[in-house]
This record gives C-alpha cells, structure tokens and sequence, in this order.
C-alpha cells in the first residue's frame, strides 16, 4: 500500500500581519505564527517577523512571484507542514488570501484567513477619526486592473461624497496616476477638503502630513504612502482629521 495515503496533510493559513510592528498583529494571527511549522511571504513581509519567529522554517520569494508563492505553498502543505502565508495589512485586502484559496481550492485544500489591521485602518487612527462615515479603498496601481477601471471608481466615489483611502498611490515608474486622480476627485470634491498622508504606518519612521486636496501633491508620496482624502464634513482640529458621524454632542 502507497505510503503517502497515511501522509498527514499539512493546514494553508493566509495570514495578515498589520503594518508590521508586533503591537498591532492581532493575538489570533501572532498564535498562528507561533505554531506553524513554516512562514511564507514577499521577503519585504518576512524580514518583518523574522526577529520574532526566528525559530521558524521561512519560504521567500520575490516581487511578480505571488503564483508561484501560492504553488510552492501547496507543496510545503503536501508534505506535511503546517505553513502561514503572510501578508502586510489584511491579507484580504489587496493580499494573498484570494489567489491562495483559488489555487488550493483546485486540488481540495481548504485554507484558513486570519484578518490584520490594514494600512488605512491603522493610518487612521495616527491622524484621529477620518474613517467615521462611508469610506471607499482604491488602489492606483493598474498592473492588474485596467486604469480606465480605475479612474471610474475614483470619479463615482468621490461624486458619492465618499472618504477615499488611496493605495500603491505612486512610484518610480507610476507618477501620473496620482495627478489625475486629484483632478478627478477635484470635480466633485472642495480644494481645502483634508487630506492626510500616513507613510510607513506602524513602523519605526511612521510620520504623516496633514494637508489639502488642492496641495497634497505638493508632499512627498510613494508607495509607503496611504493617501486619505476626507468627505464634504472631515474637517481638522488640534492635529487631528475628524469625520463626524452624525451624532449631535
């Protein structure tokens, strides 16, 4: 009789690390992490658990390689091994979770998701309350979505008088795609409506800039950066970017 039959099959966690400081990994994904036999991840993620979980087996790989992470993934399982694909943020949101659950799926493996605190989430609370109302979460990176896609989102949330949150909003080699944005949201959206830029949450050179819709691309912005662009009644006081929620105080 085959071997393998009796093989134990090892379990696929997708994992969500929050920003990256052990202070904001929730309790559930921190125990995950603990217990897995093996931790894998885009090696920007796994260089920021390794100090912590430096006991484990790591599988690391680079950017452009999230369908072969997910295949190696599968294997690691197959032979036995529990393994926690990381993400940063929530690893639903813009994260691994997807494309892990449709790869395994084909050979009738479940995988688990362990939410984290995603970058707008955790940004948000640096600056106050800006996300205290209806909110939209739109990436500026057209590497896997059509930017005539994207700029339609970005014109319907803000005409919808939406807070925003911006992803991936700039790089190197993607610098327009911010500009046109602003003017987007600029159609249905005031100049002075605030602007916070939150780059490196939870990291050791967190900083942010309190600003402008009319002048935030006059602050430096890259792929650190979260962008959250208030709705028609944030406002800012004392530091701090608040959306009222409605409450009469």
């Amino acid at each position: 009789m085959r071997r393998d039959l009796f093989m134990k099959k090892g379990k696929i966690y997708v994992v969500g690390i929050g920003p990256g400081n052990m202070d904001d990994i929730t309790v559930r994904a921190y125990r995950v992490l603990k217990n897995v036999d093996v931790i894998a991840g885009y090696i920007t993620y796994t260089d920021l658990v390794k100090d912590e979980f430096a006991e484990k087996e790591f599988y690391v790989s680079g950017m452009k390689k999230e369908v072969a992470r997910c295949e190696q993934v599968l294997e690691i399982a197959k032979s036995g091994k529990d393994v926690a694909l990381i993400s940063s943020g929530d690893a639903g949101i813009y994260g691994m979770a997807g494309i892990m659950i449709e790869i395994a799926q084909k050979e009738g493996y479940e995988v688990e998701v362990v939410p984290g605190v995603t970058s707008s989430v955790a940004g948000a609370a640096v600056v106050g309350a800006p996300l205290m109302h209806d909110h939209a979460t739109i990436s500026l990176s057209d590497l896997l979505t059509d930017w005539d896609v994207i700029t339609k989102r970005i014109d319907k949330a803000a005409e919808g008088d939406f807070i925003i949150s911006l992803y991936n909003p700039k790089s190197k080699g993607r610098t327009t795609q911010i500009v046109e944005a602003r003017e987007l949201m600029l159609k249905h959206k005031a100049p002075e409506t605030p602007v916070a830029l939150l780059r490196h949450v939870g990291r050791e050179d967190q900083n942010y800039t309190l600003t402008n819709l009319q002048d935030f691309l006059n602050h430096e912005i890259d792929m650190f950066t979260v962008v959250i662009i208030g709705n028609s009644k944030t406002y800012v006081s004392n530091d701090r970017m608040i959306t009222p929620r409605g409450y009469h105080i």
